[in-house]
């Protein structure tokens, strides 16, 4: 099954312990799913070595998850990831959360705020930044 857009994928193990009191994956595990995602996009992007050589970089402010379908133990989880959208100093991502078979068991999206951690405060993303983050 095809994804139009979500260009970033990462495949995910699914572990014993991610399993809840009904031996299906927690939703905690799925929020932590997400993360990844998110964190796959700062890497791609850059937003990572951007933090670490400026003390500026993204925020999370709010993520969501929309849970649509089980996913089981032993299995994999394969969290694909695009930018949703980008505002001055914000920006918005989706994810999918699929099982093996490329069905759809989640959907998230977060929102995030670029911000210098020197002056405790938010700022514009920057045009090259924009172009970067505009691949994905």
């Amino acid at each position: 099954m095809d994804f139009p857009g979500y260009k970033l994928s990462l495949e995910m193990r699914i572990d014993w312990s991610d399993l809840d009191m009904y031996q299906h994956v927690n939703n905690l595990t799925f929020i932590r799913f997400l993360q990844s995602g998110r964190v796959n996009f700062w890497e791609a992007t850059g937003l990572g070595v951007l933090y670490e050589k400026t003390n500026r970089g993204p925020m999370l402010v709010s993520t969501h998850c929309d849970f649509k379908k089980s996913l089981q133990y032993p299995g994999k989880a394969i969290v694909k990831t695009k930018l949703a959208y980008l505002k001055n100093s914000s920006f918005g991502l989706d994810h999918l959360i699929l099982n093996e078979n490329h069905e759809i068991c989640a959907e998230g999206r977060d929102v995030a705020v670029c911000y210098d951690f020197n002056s405790e405060s938010t700022y514009a993303i920057p045009e090259d930044l924009r172009e970067i983050m505009s691949h994905y």
